[in-house]
């Protein structure tokens, strides 16, 4: 079961407000997009969410419980891709997997099969001895999205996941995200691109000066 909630958020930021008294709910088997121009606070909402950013008005719960009372569980249920692909340049592509699990303490009995799996799952299988810095943008991109692979989680916070991503590579995205949620997930992201096949069940719609409207 997916139940994260917001309630009452406000964010400021050099005496402007990003946004305020922002409620949202997503549940089981649901998609939130976040969409807005830049400097909206797409970004800073989604990290808000994920619990990477503690000064902000109102709360997020996580199954009813507020993610500060629920820090551990939280970051077990969830997986969170930056806008940024978070990789490192000098490792390999089976690398980066195995440090971001490490860095996540798991147990590792069976990380190379999983590595291996997710590399699989996004197509890169061939350059998984490579550097990623000599991979294009769109395999680096891939790298990040390997994650997704490594372990069954119920959340997925996504910011620009498309970012670099060719055509075939957004609908297969998109397919992911689509079976997530049919399996029982949940997926909140941004995105300036347009969604192919996907339809969220909700939007937030920053406006840039402080307003917001959520569209079910």
């Amino acid at each position: 079961m997916v139940h994260l909630s917001a309630c009452a958020l406000g964010v400021m930021r050099d005496e402007r407000a990003l946004f305020k008294d922002l409620t949202l709910t997503v549940g089981t088997g649901q998609l939130c997009r976040i969409e807005g121009p830049n400097g909206s606070g797409k970004t800073t909402l989604l990290r808000v969410l994920c619990g990477l950013i503690s000064d902000y008005d109102g709360g997020v719960c996580w199954q009813g419980t507020p993610i500060e009372k629920a820090r551990h569980a939280y970051a077990a249920a969830l997986v969170y891709l930056g806008h940024r692909t978070g990789v490192k340049m000098a490792l390999t592509p089976i690398e980066n997997l195995q440090a971001f699990w490490g860095l996540s303490g798991y147990p590792t009995s069976d990380l190379d099969e999983r590595c291996w799996r997710a590399l699989d799952a996004v197509g890169l299988v061939a350059f998984a001895d490579l550097p990623v810095g000599q991979l294009s943008a769109g395999q680096q991109r891939r790298v990040a999205l390997a994650r997704l692979h490594l372990r069954e989680v119920p959340l997925w916070l996504l910011d620009e996941p498309f970012t670099a991503v060719d055509q075939s590579g957004v609908l297969q995205l998109e397919t992911w995200i689509r079976a997530h949620c049919e399996r029982g997930g949940a997926v909140v992201l941004t995105s300036h691109q347009p969604l192919v096949e996907l339809k969220p069940d909700l939007c937030v719609c920053l406006d840039g000066q402080g307003g917001h409207r959520v569209v079910t």
